[in-house]
């Protein structure tokens, strides 16, 4: 399905629900296209205030409700947004942003895993937001031409979900009630104040805006060819997103960053939305069943939240606060280290929750993380990767027919798609094509001794995390590049950075000629878990 929106009229800091009903004469443009399985019609569910406000999709049903009754609810539940909005914008209002070398950046800030800033994978950002390394934007050789570019992302910084609120209420409560140590950061610690809300549930924040529009402008610069005015206005430069909220709207706001590149702030470009692609893991029944649903396919994590890692680190922050043991559990732990991390990349601050920590903490909170991530989206399992067989083959299709039509001299007719989705979408990709990949499988026995792993998900799957595979034109043949994150990659089993693009076919030609998703996530009760 698709959407046109008018996403220059959202200006620099608007909450998405004010924007939205700043502009109800906006005139949206929606095209239904057909897919496999239920298709929503796009128009009733851009009229449902809850998409924009970061509470979830509406089933079709809520339409279906008496007009009447659905008034009074709005008019309640728009007093209730206005004034979490006006809670979230006083929060956000005091945000500053940390510098190269700033003393208020959290020693342990590297470690914050799926919650940590994109500036701390590329920290030369911190002093030009629009920076790029001239070395990484290199073609494969003089004479080559950039002729296609794929970019999947995945969205912006974001506040926390419901369910993790809802966890950071427990250790906030527990701090207010029972700790009693005299250290010189508690009193702070007991005076910040909650100010998260179970309705921000994942929305995106002015900071993840922020890291599309750059990450956008950056990209104009990298692939000055591709990325033109001329292919934006002509349709060239498609846009792809997970339905979600977060993502349309770090869609929307990649878009703004390519207007003000070229200066074209009326214009309007087509949106497609797919679930299929941009959230497969909802849909992949063997990997829901065998992964999400089975505590076994996460006992190597369960093991670790129990080993004596962790536990040192509960009694850690027992004794900071002057807290019986039993009280700090691992959940606690998690969730204070998170709230630091959250602080941080939504507000920029160094919050009194970070001093709870030291860095031999932080590898441990780290690494419990990337354990789950392992087990759950990565190498762990057979089917975290293959449930992404869709979006491989998407990809490769894309790249197929850009290559047929450099090869027959004809102009390429898809210059530029971006794909916007969640660290779900990427990193199951990313494994399939068995990019940091470590040559031990991560367990809970062995933390000493990968802690200089390549799954590191602080440095793979920060916020606006990027897949970019770039084509290109050359003398000898069409080569591809691949950069992650900005960074050249070189995919494993292949020497050549660049490598002609023939040889990636052979290289992934078990998975072009198979993995096939309908096949892969078929399951039957019958067959038990792993």
């Amino acid at each position: 399905m698709y959407i046109r929106v008018r996403a220059d009229l959202m200006d620099r800091g608007t909450p998405w629900h004010a924007w939205f009903h700043a502009c109800v004469p906006l005139v949206v443009h929606y095209t239904a296209s057909k897919a496999k399985g239920k298709s929503t019609e796009f128009s009733k569910f851009l009229q449902d205030k809850r998409y924009f406000q970061g509470t979830g999709t509406p089933s079709e049903q809520d339409h279906d409700q008496d007009k009447d009754k659905n008034q009074d609810q709005d008019q309640d539940q728009d007093q209730d947004q206005d004034k979490n909005q006006d809670q979230e914008t006083k929060h956000q209002a005091n945000t500053r942003r940390p510098t190269s070398g700033d003393p208020d950046t959290p020693a342990i800030a590297r470690y914050f895993n799926t919650k940590g800033r994109y500036e701390e994978v590329n920290p030369y950002l911190l002093d030009d937001v629009l920076a790029i390394d001239a070395n990484a934007v290199k073609p494969p050789a003089p004479g080559c031409t950039a002729e296609h570019l794929t970019a999947i992302i995945r969205h912006g910084t974001r506040f926390p979900t419901t369910g993790n609120i809802r966890k950071m209420k427990e250790v906030y409560r527990l701090v207010q009630s029972a700790a009693t140590d005299d250290l010189t950061y508690l009193p702070v610690l007991k005076a910040w104040s909650m100010w998260y809300k179970e309705e921000m549930d994942g929305r995106l924040v002015q900071k993840g805006r922020e890291d599309l529009q750059h990450l956008a402008q950056r990209l104009v610069k990298a692939f000055p060819s591709l990325l033109t005015k001329e292919n934006l206005l002509g349709g060239r430069v498609k846009f792809l997103s997970s339905s979600k909220h977060r993502c349309v709207n770090s869609t929307l706001a990649f878009q703004q960053g390519l207007k003000k590149s070229f200066q074209v702030e009326g214009e309007d470009f087509r949106l497609m939305v797919n679930d299929s692609l941009m959230r497969f893991f909802d849909t992949c029944t063997r990997l829901v069943e065998t992964v999400d649903k089975n505590k076994k396919a996460v006992v190597e994590v369960t093991s670790f939240n129990s080993g004596p890692e962790m536990r040192r680190v509960q009694e850690k922050v027992a004794d900071r606060l002057q807290i019986p043991y039993p009280n700090v559990t691992a959940d606690s732990v998690e969730s204070a280290f998170y709230l630091c991390a959250y602080e941080f990349t939504i507000r920029g601050l160094n919050s009194p929750w970070c001093q709870l920590f030291d860095e031999s903490d932080a590898q441990v909170v780290e690494y419990s993380g990337d354990l789950k991530h392992y087990w759950k989206k990565g190498f762990g399992h057979d089917i975290n990767s293959k449930a992404s067989c869709i979006l491989f083959h998407d990809l490769f299709s894309r790249l197929h027919t850009a290559a047929s039509q450099i090869k027959s001299g004809l102009p390429v007719s898809e210059v530029v798609m971006v794909q916007i989705g969640h660290a779900e979408t990427l990193l199951p990709l990313l494994t399939l094509l068995d990019l940091f990949k470590d040559n031990t499988t991560l367990t809970a026995a062995n933390f000493a001794s990968q802690l200089n792993r390549a799954f590191r998900c602080g440095q793979i799957m920060p916020y606006a995390a990027n897949l970019l595979v770039a084509m290109y034109n050359c003398s000898d043949g069409v080569r591809l590049q691949v950069r992650m994150n900005e960074k050249p990659v070189t995919l494993p089993g292949l020497a050549d950075p660049s490598p002609l693009y023939e040889d990636v076919r052979k290289r992934y030609h078990q998975l072009l000629t198979g993995c096939d998703q309908n096949t892969v996530c078929q399951w039957n009760s019958g067959q038990g878990h792993d």
